[in-house]
């Protein structure tokens, strides 16, 4: 996958933004970051610690933040899109606000 196909993917969920994050491109759904891409062809996602779990694997790899698992690390050269748009959807759903949800189909 490239960037602009996560881009394309992060952005058409409802109510996300494109920001800056420490110099970085982030994408938001209010003031949270959903998802980061930390380097060229690196791709962060803040989901739950059995999600992250359950993803690991092949292109994606737990992402710890000290002592904390805060998601995982996707290797977009080998990640396949669908795999990409299940964890963006997952770190959307455990973020957005229950309007959001029940509109969502």
């Amino acid at each position: 996958m490239t960037e602009e196909e996560v881009r394309v993917l992060a952005l058409a969920l409802p109510g996300v933004t494109e920001a800056d994050h420490h110099g970085r491109p982030s994408f938001r759904l209010g003031t949270t970051v959903l998802a980061t891409l930390w380097a060229p062809g690196i791709l962060n996602v803040m989901v739950g610690e059995s999600e992250a779990r359950a993803a690991e694997g092949g292109a994606v790899s737990l992402l710890w933040w000290g002592k904390r698992l805060s998601g995982v690390q996707v290797d977009l050269a080998a990640a396949d899109e669908a795999a990409v748009a299940d964890l963006l959807e997952e770190a959307w759903t455990r973020r957005a606000p229950a309007r959001l949800r029940r509109d969502r189909p």
